[in-house]
């Protein structure tokens, strides 16, 4: 499974993963298609409320899934199968226990939970009705990105990818039924949305009820320190997919403080949907590479481990640069797709795509480095590049540039924070390079 060269890797492990959650984005996507479509600019301003709870939701069942997979594929590697299976109904057991709390606490506190969020007055009662479905069914939602993790760890990616899928594909045709044949509204986008994990749950569970794999569910009793450690090694890739969540409150907020308003907000909910495509590109990449990574780090091959991330690089800035050009050149034709009949809105959101996208090609470098030290247990590296990029530096840059300039220069802030960060891990590349020439030259 781990053999051959790092390019034949790449394609058996990254790309399965990238597929796969490109297409899980269209639970989000298809969701602002049909809403802008059928109920207008107000409902997309209602949607956009919660796509912050539900990246973040998506970033708890990927930190998860990550931190177990890197703790798991050291135990393979050691030939601990009881350990790792244990780890794996460790991580089970966390994300039960979560998901039932976002359902009891959203259900408890909807109407303050949507404020929270960003909801105005003017669409507070479209917000509550989506969020409703969110909360409720969100131990779904953690377990499909939970449990194809686990898939792609223990060795098969394509069905990682096959249920991603199926999730996509049921949303589109549930999207279409709830919306238009029986005429429910938001909360048919809504309900859409919230059942297309189930589907990818019921691929899911046979493998590891079937016991298929290394991985399999196993009565045991879950230990506070290996929770501990799934914790410490996730925190990394739960602040790289937290980070979509976060920007999108903080945006939601500054666009309302700027007075941008309604146009501003949907807008922004466009905006985000090609961010969405952009980040996940990359972020189902890095996934995807996590198993080989740790894999090679578990067998001390250190320089396949090395020449795997040198070509995983330039694929990653690649991509970027292909990607950022392809924003620039036809941003409109995909804001199209939302709102035909809305050119202001049109127009809006394509005069911002440019500052907002011009350093967008450098974010799946800084999200490569920050998995390929979070695979290979350089925890404490991946977590301060992984802070610097969702949580300390935009927050910044949103509250400082727009003081210091206009309130334009909003637009230019998640593509600032990523360029600032790049600049220190190569930084970091450098001064790890140099050190392991010094400690060569003295041995």
């Amino acid at each position: 499974m781990y053999e051959g060269r790092s390019p034949a890797l790449f394609l058996r492990f990254a790309v399965p993963q990238m597929i796969g959650l490109l297409f899980n984005s269209v639970y989000t996507i298809v969701d602002g298609v049909f809403i802008g479509h059928r109920l207008g600019r107000e409902a997309m301003a209602a949607a956009a409320v919660a796509v912050p709870l539900i990246e973040i939701l998506i970033s708890v069942a990927i930190a998860a899934g990550a931190g177990a997979g890197v703790l798991i594929a050291a135990r393979l590697g050691a030939r601990d199968g009881a350990g790792a299976r244990r780890l794996f109904n460790t991580a089970v057991w966390m994300l039960g226990a979560a998901g039932l709390l976002v359902c009891a606490l959203g259900n408890l506190f909807l109407e303050p939970l949507a404020r929270l969020l960003g909801a105005s007055e003017e669409v507070l009662a479209p917000a509550c009705a989506y969020l409703w479905f969110i909360v409720t069914f969100a131990p779904f939602q953690l377990f499909s990105f939970l449990l194809g993790g686990m898939v792609r760890n223990d060795g098969r990616p394509k069905l990682a990818m096959t249920a991603m899928i199926a999730g996509a594909g049921s949303n589109i045709l549930l999207d279409y039924l709830f919306m238009y044949p029986l005429d429910m509204g938001i909360r048919g986008a809504a309900l859409a949305t919230a059942l297309g994990p189930i589907f990818s749950v019921l691929i899911l569970l046979p493998h590891f009820l079937g016991r298929r794999g290394e991985l399999y569910f196993v009565r045991c009793r879950p230990r506070p320190a290996e929770a501990g450690g799934i914790l410490a090694c996730g925190l990394p890739s739960f602040l790289m997919e937290f980070s979509i969540g976060i920007v999108t409150l903080l945006y939601n907020f500054a666009i309302t403080r700027h007075g941008y308003g309604e146009l501003g907000l949907a807008a922004y909910l466009v905006i985000g949907y090609l961010m969405l495509i952009l980040l996940t590109l990359f972020l189902g990449m890095a996934e995807g590479l996590q198993p080989v990574f740790s894999r090679f780090m578990a067998s001390g091959e250190e320089g396949r481990n090395r020449d795997m991330r040198r070509f995983s690089a330039g694929v990653f800035l690649g991509v970027g640069l292909v990607s950022c050009a392809l924003i620039f050149l036809g941003s409109r034709q995909f804001y199209l797709l939302f709102v035909p009949g809305d050119p202001e809105l049109v127009s809006f959101a394509v005069s911002r795509s440019v500052p907002y996208f011009c350093g967008f090609f450098l974010t799946g470098f800084n999200i490569l480095m920050i998995s390929f030290w979070q695979a290979t247990q350089r925890t404490g590296r991946a977590l301060i590049f992984s802070l610097a990029r969702s949580v300390l530096l935009p927050p910044a840059l949103i509250l400082l540039l727009p003081a210091l300039m206009d309130r334009e220069a909003l637009w230019i802030c998640q593509s600032a924070a990523d360029a600032i960060t790049a600049l220190f891990v190569i930084f970091a590349i450098v001064s790890s390079g140099r050190s392991v020439v010094q400690s060569t030259n003295l041995a």
